[in-house]
């Protein structure tokens, strides 16, 4: 599947059209492989664009927008009934702005977990879109962006809108088989979107490529990234023994190694550090983290008068923070700054750690549906698929995610990490190790 860089290269040499490529994503948008990854679709709006779009960066191409963003015009629902009879947006978001500003032809807004409170992407109230990667066995799409990672994968869209507070654009990647990128949340402007934490939310993308991945973000972060061009050979990475690499699936652990011999083999140097500091951060959130007391903040009227309406799982995590004390949460800053100090000491010197993006392949949807019986198996699911990711949110980093299996496996991510403000020189190191994986995985 061509990425939107070598689409633009198709029109500007007259071998395709933004009218034609606008149909070939509607029909994948309506196909069985996109089956509940939408919650609307909008052809003649994106037939509009794509007219009037093909002169700019985004050429009049496909994307889609997460169900959590403002449009105008449009009802922002974030995957819930409970805001059913909210009043359509008077405006678009920042971030879909700048995308229509940049030529994009907005086809529709996905489907997600409820609320964006869930890695795992399944949804009671609109169904739960199927991995493309596996036709034979209905998979997870990972969330809580999982209509925006399934309208990538199965050609939909070039550039899925999403969100990342915990893992939500770096899961649904890794698991369906695309590039996420989770930027320094600072860099990119949260007004319109609904809240699940006003500290860890990040507006994001997932994309086909990682030059796709640098467009994406330069259109929504307004600035353009500054690419130096460094080798493998010159790269230095840490790879973070301490809970990082615990209960790996088997796929995943021999793709992680196959990616580490391959890196090396083009002359990275890596080293394994213990990187302890991780494990601190479970006394730190002891009393609920930031989300549940954030999002119940944003929460707690609508739940007085809907709580009915909520995924049950969801109301659960999101009432969970009606018990944080002002002192406590206070203090969960202070925290949180202190521990960054001491892990970006423990990271001076790398490009970037390496990790798995999470630790297991995708479990089928059937393991995990709503459902009470179920639950312990879900909540099994969603703590680990967000163990990894969510390390780099506290630290308020960013992070990308990049397919590293070999062709005709079950998707495997490999996240490259840093700190605040690294986003140049990991997307400049994200095209090197692109580029090394590709033959391995046949492209």
């Amino acid at each position: 599947m061509t990425d939107l860089h070598a689409t633009r290269a198709q029109l500007e040499q007259g071998r395709t059209s933004a009218a034609a490529e606008l149909d070939r994503a509607l029909g994948a948008a309506r196909s069985p492989a996109c089956a509940h990854a939408f919650v609307s679709l909008a052809p003649d709006r994106a037939r509009a664009e794509a007219g009037r779009g093909a002169a700019l960066p985004l050429a009049g191409l496909a994307v889609s927008v997460k169900d959590l963003f403002d449009v105008a015009g449009e009802r922002t629902a974030a995957g819930s009934v409970a805001l059913d009879d909210a009043p359509p947006a008077r405006q678009d978001c920042p971030a879909v702005a700048r995308l229509r500003a940049a030529g994009a032809a907005i086809v529709g807004r996905t489907n997600m977990s409820e609320f964006a409170f869930s890695g795992v992407g399944t949804n009671p109230h609109f169904g739960t879109p199927a991995n493309p990667a596996d036709p034979a066995t209905p998979r997870i799409p990972g969330g809580s962006s999982s209509g925006a990672a399934v309208s990538v994968a199965a050609g939909a869209a070039f550039i899925g809108l999403g969100s990342d507070t915990g893992g939500s654009i770096r899961i649904p990647a890794a698991l369906c088989g695309i590039v996420g990128f989770k930027n320094t949340a600072r860099l990119t402007p949260l007004e319109g979107a609904l809240p699940l934490s006003t500290t860890l939310d990040t507006v994001c993308a997932m994309t086909r490529s990682v030059r796709d991945a640098i467009l994406a973000h330069e259109v929504l972060a307004a600035r353009r990234v500054q690419l130096a061009g460094k080798p493998l050979s010159s790269a230095r990475f840490a790879v973070a023994r301490t809970q990082m690499l615990d209960g790996m699936d088997l796929p995943v652990a021999r793709a992680f190694e196959d990616a580490l011999r391959t890196l090396r083999a083009a002359g990275a140097r890596i080293e394994e550090i213990a990187l302890d500091a991780i494990q601190d951060l479970g006394t730190i959130q002891s009393t609920g983290g930031f989300s549940a007391a954030e999002s119940y903040a944003w929460h707690r009227r609508l739940l007085a008068e809907r709580g009915e309406r909520y995924d049950p799982r969801v109301r659960f995590r999101i009432e969970r923070g009606a018990t944080m004390k002002a002192w406590e949460y206070l203090d969960l800053h202070r925290a949180r700054t202190d521990w960054i100090a001491r892990v970006g000491q423990a990271l001076d010197g790398f490009d970037a750690v390496l990790s798995p993006t999470v630790p297991l392949v995708a479990p089928p949807i059937a393991d995990v549906a709503p459902g009470a019986e179920r639950d312990e198996a879900f909540f099994r699911a969603n703590a680990l698929l967000l163990r990894n990711t969510s390390v780099v949110n506290m630290l308020d980093g960013c992070a990308l995610s990049l397919p590293c299996h070999r062709a005709g496996s079950l998707p495997v991510g490999l996240m490259l990490w840093h700190g605040a403000l690294h986003d140049d020189a990991l997307l400049d190191l994200g095209l090197a190790v692109e580029a090394a994986l590709a033959p391995a995985r046949g492209e």
